[in-house]
């Protein structure tokens, strides 16, 4: 809704009659409020609007009485809001200036502001804001032509809120009865104390509170110096503040003497007014308090009285009962303290035989029986014996015991575990076994009870000192069975000058008897942990702690459950350390080592390594890694004298065929069959078969050179190895890779980069060679898959998952493309050799008598020359596709060669000699049998031909 600026121009009442600033409740309204709500409610609102008046006097008298306050003999308007008039705030005025501001600013200047009308400039809102009121929704008039005809007011009921009750006028009914009769008795009350009268009347007191000037006592007029409990003149500000303006001279001096001494009376009166009126409001009481006297003095009389015979009868009741009682707890109090005192008698003759006691349980080993003595005496010391002079010196003789016993205990377990790690190994089958288990379950109870937790770290010390000096001590009797004279390191590992036999044989040594100090390490291991479950309240099967106390608390358990589990992998990595520096430091390049041997290391290895992992319950890989790289100088040392050797063959080959021994041709069989594990199975007895031509494999013959079958027979070796040290396999198949490629790369320089002319001295090339060479790669793409095979099945799992194995498998693929590429090469170059032959015959060639001429007889010879060659070596299915080519390139040139002479097929005489040139040509492939019947036809060769 808009505001406005002004009034209406309607009939209003007069401004004089009603007061804005006040807003009390009549008698009226508070009478009516008590005969029912609905009236009450509606008193509520006109009791919000201001007091009525009949005439300007009455105005301003009311407006001298509750809205002006006078300040030292001046009047200050309150008429305003918050006690502030607007036009004369804060300034204070005499009284005939005071008449005529009332006058002027509140009667009349208010009257003639209620005159203005209002019109449509005294609107607060313009009309936009009126318009876009969000409050009142969509137009449908006027705006619905610029909107749309959607645009129109959705009015919605607003609902009843959830949270509220549903309140109706039946919920007052019982407050109205409650309320009613005690307002009711208040008017009444009301009514006959205060004397009959107008309303004004009535509101005054019956004492006035008016000073003689007519304005009204307030005690807010004194200056606050004069309120004050302990006034001060003789302080300069106090007085000051009394006396202002007393050190003015001349006349000034005397009106302003005049003046305070107007100050200070008016002060007086107000004083002795308000005196008066607290006076006359509580004279009542006065009057009341000095009647009811002899009636307190009555009273008190009574009460007197009253004390009196109370206490008469509370001193029989002392007498008669109460001492006697009082007696009977004086007489218990006594028994129980004899009965104290006996007791701490009998504690004392106890605690006087404490230490023969302790004595006592030392003797019989029993360290936990005399800890607890020890500490149950000291608490008892403590609490109950705090301050008898006869124990003084106790406290201090139980704690040089305590500490002389945790020496003994400490000292009782090194020598038990010196005495039981270097007493003999058991012989072989026998289980180590604990020495004096009930002596150890005794110390172990007793550092438990003393929470000396080190002693697990002791016993892994004492291990390690007894493992070293134990393959120190082998080493030493190795060495002194030679006659070599060998200086030992500090650990006693120095034994590089050993034979590899005798190397081998003392890591079998040192690993049988490290597994026994294993095994008696894990029997003291097994009597610690079962102590600890039952000093820590775990439940055991064990006899032996049956009766055990729980002392142990739960952080002590789990410090003394991980020192154990650190002292079997600490004393099983040592071991393996141990071990491998054994077999680290021997040299495999200075021996000569064969595969057999490193197979019995890995044996020994693998033999060590279950057994620690069945005592330690973890695996140990340094003794592994040792033996890993071990192998892997085998293997490198083994790869490198069959990569020279093959190197060396291959130099000295001559690319010529090479009989097959038949125990080759037992060994590709078995090698088809997916077994490389292949020996020498002739009986001398009985000659050995005759040496065969080709090797057959899969049925399929097989023309090779020497160095072809020491490739297979060395791949065969490598085979056998990786299948006898699976430790090293992924390594040989590397090697087998680096061989196969070696093989190839070396078989190419040697022949089509006919580096075979300068190291074996051959004259020539031949496509014979070629082929051999062609035939040996296809030999070896044969046996490569069987090779990738064996390889795969000796990996962990038996799969091909892992990097190492993808890499290896990468590795065959890249040497099968490798090997199909050369061999492709070869073929090339074979064809090369022949389309050059064919095509510098055809370049002097001529269709003339006679017939067959000598170009096409000398590309019959050459062609009768290759099948010569190949035939025997490559299979038939390649000779039919080098010939194929060779048969395509011989009628391209030939095309050509008749382009250039201008000759056609028209039946001419040049027609006819080449006709007779091509049958002998035809012939002479028909002869050869390198192609098929359906492609020798006459019309295979009308291509030649150009339409």
């Amino acid at each position: 809704m808009a505001k406005f600026s002004g009034a209406f121009d309607v009939k209003e009442s007069p401004p004089w009659q009603n007061c804005c600033y006040c807003s009390a409740s009549s008698p009226s309204s508070l009478s009516a409020a008590s005969s029912s709500l609905l009236s009450g409610l509606r008193q509520q609102q006109q009791n919000q609007q201001s007091l009525a008046f009949k005439s300007p006097a009455d105005f301003v008298r009311h407006l001298r009485q509750q809205h002006c306050t006078v300040e030292g003999g001046s009047f200050v308007c309150r008429y305003g809001y918050n006690g502030v008039c607007a036009s004369l705030p804060l300034d204070g005025v005499s009284d005939r200036d005071y008449e005529m501001h009332v006058q002027r600013c509140h009667v009349n200047q208010q009257q003639k502001e209620s005159q203005i009308k209002w019109s449509v400039f005294s609107a607060a809102q313009n009309l936009p804001a009126v318009l876009n009121d969000p409050s009142r929704g969509k137009q449908t008039t006027f705006f619905t032509k610029k909107w749309g005809d959607a645009f129109v007011d959705q009015p919605s009921a607003i609902g009843t809120a959830p949270q509220l009750p549903d309140i109706k006028w039946d919920h007052f009914d019982f407050y109205l009865k409650r309320i009613g009769k005690r307002y009711r008795v208040h008017t009444r009350i009301c009514k006959t104390a205060l004397p009959s009268g107008s309303s004004q009347n009535q509101q005054q007191p019956a004492v006035s509170d008016r000073l003689p000037t007519g304005a009204i006592a307030n005690l807010k007029d004194i200056p606050e110096v004069f309120l004050k409990h302990n006034l001060e003149l003789h302080r300069p500000a106090s007085f000051a503040a009394v006396f202002p303006g007393i050190s003015y001279d001349g006349e000034q001096a005397k009106q302003s003497s005049r003046m305070l001494q107007e100050k200070l009376s008016n002060y007086l009166d107000i004083v002795e007014v308000l005196i008066a009126k607290q006076v006359a409001e509580k004279s009542s009481a006065f009057f009341h308090a000095m009647t009811s006297q002899d009636a307190i003095m009555e009273q008190m009389q009574e009460a007197v009285q009253h004390v009196a015979r109370l206490r008469s009868r509370l001193k029989q009741i002392d007498e008669s009962i109460v001492r006697e009682s009082l007696q009977i707890i004086s007489l218990e109090r006594t028994r129980s303290n004899n009965t104290l005192v006996l007791e701490r008698l009998r504690l004392m003759a106890t605690v006087h035989q404490t230490q023969p006691m302790i004595q006592l349980l030392l003797s019989t080993q029993d360290y936990v029986a005399a800890l607890d003595l020890i500490g149950t005496t000291q608490e008892i010391l403590s609490q109950e014996l705090n301050g008898l002079h006869c124990f003084r010196h106790l406290p201090s003789q139980l704690s040089e015991m305590e500490r002389l016993i945790d020496k003994m205990l400490t000292t009782d377990f090194e020598r038990y575990s010196t005495a039981d790690l270097n007493r003999p190994l058991s012989s072989e089958g026998q289980s180590e076994r604990v020495l004096e288990e009930e002596k150890l379950v005794c110390i172990i109870s007793g550092l438990l009870r003393k929470r000396s937790l080190d002693f697990v770290d002791t016993y892994k010390e004492e291990a390690i000192t007894t493992i070293r000096a134990i393959v120190k001590q082998m080493v030493i009797e190795v060495l002194a069975s030679g006659d070599a004279e060998v200086c030992l390191t500090g650990a006693g590992e120095e034994a590089q000058s050993l034979t590899l036999s005798e190397w081998i044989a003392l890591l079998e040594t040192a690993t049988v008897a490290l597994l026994k100090v294993l095994q008696r390490v894990r029997a003291v291991h097994d009597v610690m942990q079962q102590t600890a479950d039952a000093s820590a309240g775990k439940i055991t099967d064990d006899v032996n702690f049956m009766d055990t106390e729980a002392f142990l608390s739960l952080e002590d358990y789990q410090v003394v459950q991980a020192k154990l589990a650190n002292l079997l992998h600490s004393v099983c990595n040592y071991c393996h350390e141990r071990c491998a520096n054994l077999v680290s430091n021997q040299s495999l390049e200075r021996s000569t080592v064969s595969a057999d041997q490193i197979a019995s290391l890995s044996e020994i290895v693998d033999r060590f390594s279950a057994g620690c992992e069945r005592i330690c319950g973890a695996q140990s890989g340094s003794l592994k890694l040792a033996l890993r790289v071990q192998g892997s100088r085998f293997a490198q040392k083994f790869h490198m004298e069959r990569k020279s050797k093959l190197a060396l063959l291959l130099d000295s080959e001559r690319w010529k065929q090479a009989e097959v021994p038949a125990e080759f041709q037992q060994m590709v069989e078995n090698i088809s069959k997916g077994n490389f594990q292949w020996t020498k199975t002739f009986d001398s007895s009985v000659s050995s078969p005759a040496p065969q031509s080709v090797l057959l494999a899969d049925g399929k013959p097989y023309t090779l050179v020497g160095a072809a079958l020491l490739l297979v027979q060395i791949v065969s070796e490598y085979c056998r190895c990786a299948s006898q040290l699976p430790i090293i396999a992924p390594q040989l198949a590397r090697n087998v890779i680096d061989l196969l490629r070696t093989f190839n790369s070396r078989s190419c320089q040697l022949v089509l980069g006919a580096g075979a002319l300068h190291v074996a001295g051959l004259k020539i090339i031949t496509s014979g060679n070629l082929a051999l060479v062609s035939r040996a790669l296809q030999f070896v793409l044969w046996i490569l898959p069987h090779v990738r095979r064996h390889f795969q099945a000796l990996e962990p799992n038996g799969t091909s998952s892992g990097s190492g194995t993808a890499t290896f498998i990468s590795g065959y693929d890249s040497v099968e493309r490798d090997f199909v590429s050369h061999i492709k090469e070869l073929e090339n170059k074979v064809l090369a050799i022949v389309c050059d032959a064919v095509s510098g015959q055809l370049a002097n060639w001529d269709a003339r008598p006679p017939v067959p001429s000598q170009p096409f007889r000398n590309i019959s010879r050459q062609f009768v020359k290759l099948h010569e060659a190949i035939a025997p070596i490559l299979p038939d299915k390649q000779i039919a596709t080098i010939y194929r080519v060779v048969h395509k390139n011989f009628k391209d040139k030939l095309r050509e060669q008749l382009l250039r002479n201008n000759i056609t097929n028209n039946g001419g005489p040049q027609h006819g000699t080449v006709v007779s040139e091509l049958t002998f040509y035809m012939e002479t492939l028909r002869t050869l049998k390198v192609l098929p019947e359906e492609e020798l036809g006459e019309e295979t060769l009308d291509d030649i031909w150009l339409k």
